[in-house]
């Protein structure tokens, strides 16, 4: 065991949640004041060859008064001298061997007027070291900045992680560098370069300031997948029933359900026309189908006409043929039908569905002529083809690195518009959610788990996966949940990132094993996040307000113990720097290029300004 030197006091009262120690010389508290915040980390002995690693929680002085008889009056006294009693409120993490082998729990308490001591970094150093099965250096300590802070990289990735702090803390930094860690990015080199790693990490990146921080030299040979508008390869034909209705169905309206019988019928009657090969096609079957197709069904659909003369009963079109089969030319074009008729000699009626589709198809034709979806609903390949069926793995393909072979994919949904932002996230997530679960079935035939394991982060998670909200965030929010329950089993699992913790699926906070907590100014946010969390005291979750910039406190499966920490700046940043209004407005007047602004704002790509 390391030399602990002198003890600065003893206990007086010990439980499983708190052990006080007594520190009645000023002296060795002042030498030693430094290391005794709270946060910091006290030795208890506890029997002849353990001792307690405790955290502190609470620090209180007491007066001590001193008085002297005066001389001249025996009944009265002047107190001559003032002294300090200290008391230290700590909780028990674990328990230390004299070989500095660590261990959570404690099987045995202190007994009051054991002795309690300052914690040498050097032993810390060696917890951390020693314990830790696949070491992930996450930072330093806050409390010893020379000691390396190290989670169990396993427990850290293969289970839920939640990333919290309000705006300015460093969150993005703080995730930038977690992520710059784990593909080997070190101040703008790649130690990877000489051989490509197998990690998979998918960004939702609302705000396109995570490119930068995986953009290298082209030396260093280090490949970012980079999806935006431009490149997106997205196709709607993936949609699942949930995404299709939510993207086109109004269900507040009367007759929602006649739109949603048909549509239906329309989508699926048109993947079997175009997937002759393919059996059991549903609704949800992940094939091809042409939007315009089907939205001509439904305007054919719309103006159908009856024809009810003796032995018709069926669609009449204007030349008099009678449609037996609406597959058979509803696709293909609109048709024009007879006029309906009262009259003995032209008697028909109009269809059962007329003038019901009206604003469906107002909707349809609305959503399809929309430049900016053109990567939904129009997307293409090399050469200008349009996707289809056998595209699908591809289009799977783009989103795991597998295309450009890159350890980092970046879904851009910057220029993403809102209406639709809940149903991209939702299809994403849901491909590579589906992608994990069948790959590792296949795996498992072979007695086998996933070896292809896929983290993806879901920056400013409050914006698409909210607490409440309504109709036009259940699809994104049911398909990260899911991940959340079911995807750690199938090698997928999720990195939570928001200001607003509070304001998050319940369901997906309760599902994260990891939290890393910075700054939290938000008093609803602190109670929240300090709810979440067990293993964590009163007093070390009222630091959350106080913790520096990159300061972070981490609780969970991969830490040894509830720590607080300090990330290392990413190298290069991310695009999250705040703007330093004071100094550019003291600065001499700048003149701006509007027509580049204006061409952006209109969705043309613009060259970067210094």
């Amino acid at each position: 065991m390391i030399d602990l030197g002198d003890p600065i006091g003893c206990v007086t009262d010990s439980s499983p949640s708190l052990v006080r120690i007594e520190v009645s010389n000023a002296e060795a508290f002042d030498r030693h004041k430094a290391k005794l915040g709270v946060g910091q980390y006290l030795l208890i002995a506890s029997g002849n060859d353990l001792y307690l690693l405790a955290t502190i929680t609470a620090v209180r002085a007491s007066h001590i008064d001193r008085a002297r008889p005066d001389s001249g009056d025996a009944g009265t006294g002047e107190a001559d001298s003032v002294s300090f009693r200290f008391q230290i409120d700590t909780q028990p993490i674990g328990t230390l061997s004299e070989d500095t082998d660590f261990t959570r729990g404690t099987p045995a308490l202190p007994v009051p007027t054991e002795y309690a001591y300052v914690t040498p970094p050097e032993v810390l150093s060696a917890i951390f070291s020693k314990q830790i099965k696949s070491p992930f250096l996450l930072g330093t300590l806050s409390v010893a900045p020379d000691v390396k802070f190290e989670v169990d990289g396993d427990r850290f990735f293969s289970k839920h992680v939640a990333v919290v702090g309000s705006t300015g803390s460093g969150k993005s930094c703080a995730v930038a560098k977690i992520l710059q860690t784990v593909v080997g990015i070190e101040v703008k080199t790649n130690a990877n370069k000489a051989t490509q790693k197998n990690a998979h990490i998918v960004i939702f990146d609302i705000h396109a300031e995570y490119a930068a921080a995986f953009r290298l030299a082209e030396t260093e040979n280090f490949t970012l997948n980079l999806l935006d508008v431009d490149t997106l390869k997205l196709p709607y034909w993936l949609m699942n029933a949930q995404e299709l209705e939510e993207m086109f169905i109004e269900s507040h309206e009367i007759n929602s359900h006649n739109q949603v019988s048909q549509f239906r019928h329309a989508v699926v009657r048109n993947k079997c026309r175009h997937n002759t090969g393919l059996d059991n096609i549903s609704f949800d079957t992940p094939v091809y189908f042409s939007i315009d197709e089907v939205v001509t069904y439904l305007e054919n659909m719309n103006v159908e006409v009856i024809g009810k003369l003796s032995g018709e009963g069926k669609p009449k079109l204007a030349d008099e043929t009678l449609v037996a089969d609406r597959d058979s030319c509803y696709f293909d074009k609109l048709q024009s039908f007879v006029v309906a008729s009262t009259a003995a000699a032209t008697k028909a009626s109009n269809g059962p569905f007329h003038g019901e589709f009206d604003r469906l198809i107002l909707r349809l034709r609305t959503r399809l002529a929309d430049p900016r979806l053109r990567f939904l609903f129009y997307p293409v390949k090399d050469g200008g083809i349009p996707l289809e069926t056998g595209d699908f793995a591809d289009v799977v393909r783009q989103f795991i690195g597998y295309l450009t072979r890159s350890n980092v994919s970046i879904v851009d949904l910057s220029g993403i518009p809102f209406e639709v932002l809940s149903i991209v996230i939702s299809l994403i997530s849901r491909m590579i959610f589906d992608f994990g679960f069948h790959y590792s079935k296949t795996r498992h035939v072979g007695g086998n788990v996933s070896d292809v394991p896929i983290m993806v982060v879901c920056e400013e998670a409050h914006n698409y996966v909210p607490r409440s909200g309504g109709a036009q965030y259940d699809a994104s929010r049911k398909s990260i949940e899911r991940i959340a329950k079911e995807g750690r089993k199938y090698g997928v699992t999720l990195m939570v990132v928001s200001q607003r913790p509070s304001e998050v699926s319940e369901t997906i906070f309760s599902q994260c094993s990891n939290f890393i907590s910075l700054r939290l100014t938000n008093a609803v946010d602190q109670s929240y996040i300090k709810s979440l969390l067990p293993d964590l005291s009163a007093g070390i979750g009222d630091l959350l307000p106080n913790l520096g910039q990159g300061e972070f406190l981490t609780v969970g499966d991969a830490p040894l113990m509830p720590t607080v920490g300090r990330f290392a700046l990413p190298v290069p940043e991310p695009h999250s720097r705040s703007v330093n209004y004071l100094q550019e407005w003291k600065a001499d007047w700048r003149e701006v290029n509007f027509d580049d602004v204006i061409e952006r704002w209109r969705g043309k790509v613009v060259a970067a300004t210094a």
